[in-house]
């Protein structure tokens, strides 16, 4: 006898199948909108269901209970050197505005808490400390985002120094003088007389209702370009931002009304019911974040949409590869024309972003391959083609960079084995050069 849940488990397969599969009419935009949308729903909502983004998120919790006030600490001490520190508060009480009375007070407490920490009196050990933790809290997060884009190395600490640092001083200048402008703006004798004419009053009326999800999309798009150590393209981030800004709202809501009720918690918990609820709505902030981002990588990466989120590769795949690889970069060189970027090139490959990004670096890293163009997101050749042997990409894919194999022990006759295998890999494209298979194939 068939267990009853047989049938939905093949149903759902089925439709996995369908929706992964490549569609039917590639050419009508509406199916292939419809279906583009489906397969992102359905990437995003098994990272969900498999943990994937709730770990992360997780973690985010934890280290945002301890860098929140240096955070604030250090970006409050611009902002009240230039005498408008205080418009930032109404931001920080529309964060924790779902947890009703107590969230205003917790935003109290905080900027009572921020204003309390004097960084100029820090001392030279406090403000590294300060801006230690600071940046760690950022490289979370940097760290968190690189997963869901599949992005394996983090900016390099010089880097990472400067545009944290950037962002957490000149960012609430930034919006700061943002809220100023569109203040003034709005309080100008044009404007005043427009809204005295309908229907532009009520539009007007209908956009400041709007206000807090532009603010929280913006800053969605703004952290979904800036974070990730890869090129985010603008449309995406805007797709990914704006969901996750409407999920946040929503969110928002219905966790008002979930504190509204309640109130048995603080019966059990007393006067721990508060941190409670407050972590709480801090991760469902954090994994309203995530999906965002992830939102924005499937957009943007829609082919890479496969069964698995990491894919199994082996030994043939990674040699075959980044041949492949290498001639796909070279080619377009050779011939003088635009080179591909790396995104292109995942596209082009069809397989796991992912691999392809670990074959792009290891060869990058070994000088054949090399970043180039403004934004660093194009591939060229490392050198000359007449001075990369085929073997040599062979050479730098199979390469023990942690040196592993030293930890095997090796007899006389295991290590003539290994030499006769490299010596027969070697020999094979000893003196075929990258240039000599472009050329013959072009010939051909």
């Amino acid at each position: 006898m068939e267990p009853p849940n047989k049938g939905l488990i093949k149903r759902l397969e089925l439709l996995e199948q369908a929706l992964l599969s490549d569609p039917v009419n590639p050419e009508n935009p509406l199916e292939r909108g419809v279906r583009k949308t489906l397969r992102i729903i359905y990437a995003v909502g098994r990272d969900v269901i498999s943990g994937n983004l709730t770990l992360h998120a997780m973690s985010l919790v934890y280290t945002t209970m301890l860098s929140v006030v240096p955070m604030l600490a250090l970006s409050f001490s611009v902002l009240k050197s230039l005498g408008v520190h205080n418009r930032l508060t109404p931001l920080l009480h529309n964060f924790f505005e779902p947890m009703g009375e107590k969230g205003i007070v917790i935003a109290d407490n905080v900027l009572q808490f921020v204003d309390n920490i004097k960084v100029g009196v820090l001392g030279s050990v406090g403000l590294v400390l300060l801006i230690y933790t600071v940046i760690s809290l950022v490289q979370k997060i940097e760290r968190s985002f690189n997963y869901i884009w599949r992005v394996p190395n983090m900016r390099s600490l010089a880097q990472r120094f400067s545009n944290y640092l950037s962002v957490i001083l000149i960012g609430p200048v930034l919006v700061v003088s943002a809220i100023g402008t569109t203040a003034t703006i709005m309080s100008s004798s044009l404007i005043q007389k427009l809204i005295a004419i309908e229907p532009f009053g009520s539009l007007f009326a209908s956009m400041t209702k709007m206000t807090p999800l532009f603010l929280i999309t913006g800053a969605f798009v703004f952290v979904f370009v800036f974070i990730p150590n890869t090129r985010v393209s603008l449309k995406s981030a805007l797709i990914g931002g704006l969901v996750g800004g409407l999920g946040w709202q929503i969110s928002g809501v219905l966790f008002a009304s979930f504190v509204v009720q309640s109130a048995q918690y603080e019966a059990i918990y007393s006067s721990f019911a508060v941190s409670i609820v407050m972590l709480i709505w801090v991760y469902v902030s954090w994994l309203v974040l995530l999906i965002g981002s992830s939102i924005s990588y499937y957009h943007q990466n829609a082919a890479n949409i496969t069964r698995t989120y990491k894919a199994s590769e082996s030994s043939e795949l990674l040699e075959k590869l980044s041949i492949a690889v290498m001639l796909r970069v070279a080619r377009p060189f050779d011939a003088g024309q635009e080179p591909l970027s790396q995104l292109r090139l995942e596209l082009l490959m069809r397989v796991p972003a992912t691999v392809t990004r670990k074959v792009t670096d290891k060869m990058i890293r070994h000088g054949l391959l090399a970043v180039a163009g403004e934004k660093g997101d194009l591939l060229v050749p490392g050198r000359s083609l007449d001075q990369i042997r085929m073997s040599d990409v062979l050479k730098v894919i199979r390469q023990d960079e942690e040196n592993l194999l030293g930890r095997i022990e090796c007899d006389d006759q295991l290590r003539a084995l290994y030499q006769d295998l490299d010596h027969a890999l070697e020999s094979a494209w000893h003196t075929t050069t990258v240039q000599d298979v472009i050329r013959q194939s072009s010939v051909e």
